[in-house]
């Protein structure tokens, strides 16, 4: 059996990496040792930037779609002793959920299970004629050789050009390429998803995505999941306990402080990490998602790191194969994302610092005046803390590629990085800054599938003669936002060079040394 890329791990970086390059027409093969996706999923967040990808591949009205709650569901997150307690706190509109025209984005973000993306992922990779998916099926082994990799998966034997082990935590991948893991451990964890009738109009602490209960006996958080009154239930477990069975409900019982029957769906401990890989690639073998690197996952940014890694690896494989891509572009993937990957984790981990457990104070649940008074006190300490984790716009939109081997660099200097404040710059590297054009379109709408030559004023367009896929895009519209007459943007959206005048090796260095370009 032959293929062009071999895709081990059908979840969402897996998946994001079939629909990425079976859009380029890339023949792929992906593989799951599971029989299914989404099993007992933490990740709920689908953030501004994934669903962008999502609209670039057609698809983010079928996630909207598919939303449990709705995708108007407030996406608030509530701080409080308890859900019949009292309130602390509240972030409105966290991870930018809220439907409507942003300037800043094509896309608002999403508060959707794991298991619903990766079902639209699936159908819409299943659609591609160049994609096939096979569950139940596991990597053995593998051997790289000057053309290919062989692969045995089961009792087969595959031919591919290239391998990417997007396969977790636990990475097959990973431990065949010789890749090792180095960071810190922070703390054990479980993760429960309950049925429990009545439970959202059992308080009145309104709607949300999440809450946060902040008491002595179980600080933990909660919050709906699915339709049905299905909730999520988070807690951090201290070394040598499990929490399952009766236990379980009773946390939850003490946790919430509403007595109703709990059946338990699923039940998992999970360990959180900060881990990164000493390499992501070995020759014709990449990395992506968590098989390179390991995070908490507040703040959301896990699995839509994993889509960005699929994304970014995804369009410069198909260059490469398509043969307008150079040998510098696989090269840059690692360049590329390790710096990212390097500041999120560092988010995360901040995030992570600040749990229920240490907001805890005694007298916080007092009906007292003095009671009110520290809650005041403790709610404001918590919106100080805690925007870091829901107001992230400049870690989901802000991160660059400056520095990339692929990146031409203008002299400019790139923006300052803020976790909550997005500017939008076109200096290159970073995300081409959006804008919403006078017939409503998104100026991403008119982007090409490859590369786009974005020209900001009236001047005549330039003739380029190159293999690259390349569309001409006049907009004088935006001419402030990117300051300069041309803009370079890749096929990921990211500006690769930006100038007031073309010359003719831009493409060239941009695309990794193999465009053969002339202007």
């Amino acid at each position: 059996m032959q293929v062009e890329v071999l895709i081990i791990g059908a979840g969402p970086a897996g998946l994001a990496a079939a629909i990425e390059l079976g859009h380029r027409g890339v023949s792929c093969l992906v593989v799951e040792q599971h029989d299914r996706v989404g099993i007992a999923p933490r990740a709920k967040t689908t953030n501004v930037r994934t669903r962008e990808h999502l609209r670039r591949w057609g698809i983010s009205d079928r996630l909207a779609a598919a939303s449990p709650l709705g995708v108007d569901y407030p996406s608030n997150i509530v701080f409080a002793t308890r859900l019949t307690g009292f309130e602390l706190c509240r972030f409105e509109n966290a991870s930018y959920c809220a439907p409507g025209k942003n300037p800043l984005y094509s896309e608002h973000g999403q508060w959707i299970p794991q298991y619903e993306l990766e079902k639209v992922l699936k159908a819409h990779a299943e659609s591609l004629p160049a994609v096939r998916i096979q569950f139940g099926r596991r990597l053995e082994s593998f051997t790289q050789h000057e053309n290919g990799v062989r692969a045995r998966v089961g009792e087969d034997t595959l031919e591919c050009k290239y391998l990417i082990g997007a396969d977790g935590s636990r990475s097959t991948v990973r431990s065949l390429i010789g890749a090792a893991m180095s960071g810190v451990t922070l703390g054990r964890h479980c993760n429960t998803i309950f049925r429990a009738p009545g439970i959202s109009r059992a308080h009145s602490l309104g709607a949300a995505t999440m809450y946060w209960l902040v008491n002595a006996d179980a600080p933990s958080f909660t919050g709906p999941m699915d339709r049905g009154d299905i909730w999520f239930f988070g807690a951090t477990l201290p070394e040598g306990k499990t929490l399952e069975g009766e236990d379980a409900k009773t946390l939850i019982r003490q946790a919430t402080g509403v007595e109703l029957p709990i059946e338990l769906l699923s039940n998992d401990e999970w360990v959180a990490h900060r881990l990164i890989a000493d390499r992501y690639r070995d020759r014709r073998v990449f990395l992506a998602g968590d098989a390179c690197h390991l995070h908490p996952p507040f703040g959301g940014y896990g699995m839509n790191m994993g889509i960005a890694d699929a994304v970014d690896l995804g369009w410069k494989l198909a260059a490469v194969l398509q043969g307008w891509g150079g040998p510098r572009l696989l090269d840059s993937y690692e360049a590329e994302r390790r710096p990212v990957h390097e500041f999120v984790m560092d988010e995360a981990v901040a995030n992570h610092a600040l749990l229920p457990k240490q907001m805890w104070r005694p007298g916080l649940d007092d009906a007292t005046p003095a009671g009110a008074r520290l809650r005041a006190e403790v709610g404001a300490e918590i919106k100080a803390a805690k925007i870091r984790e829901f107001n992230t716009l400049g870690v989901v939109l802000g991160y660059t590629y400056s520095g990339s081997p692929i990146v031409a660099d203008d002299g400019s200097a790139p923006p300052p990085r803020h976790f909550k404040d997005y500017v939008p710059s076109a200096h290159p590297g970073c995300l081409a800054p959006h804008a919403w054009l006078a017939d409503g379109s998104s100026l991403y709408d008119h982007f090409g599938a490859g590369f786009t030559l974005l020209i900001t004023d009236d001047s005549t367009a330039p003739s380029v003669h190159t293999r690259v896929p390349l569309k001409v895009l006049r907009e004088q519209s935006v001419r402030d936002l990117y300051q300069a007459r041309y803009a370079l943007i890749r096929p990921d959206q990211h500006v690769a060079w930006r100038g007031d005048s073309l010359s003719c090796d831009i493409l060239d260095r941009t695309t990794g040394g193999k465009s053969g370009t002339g202007a």
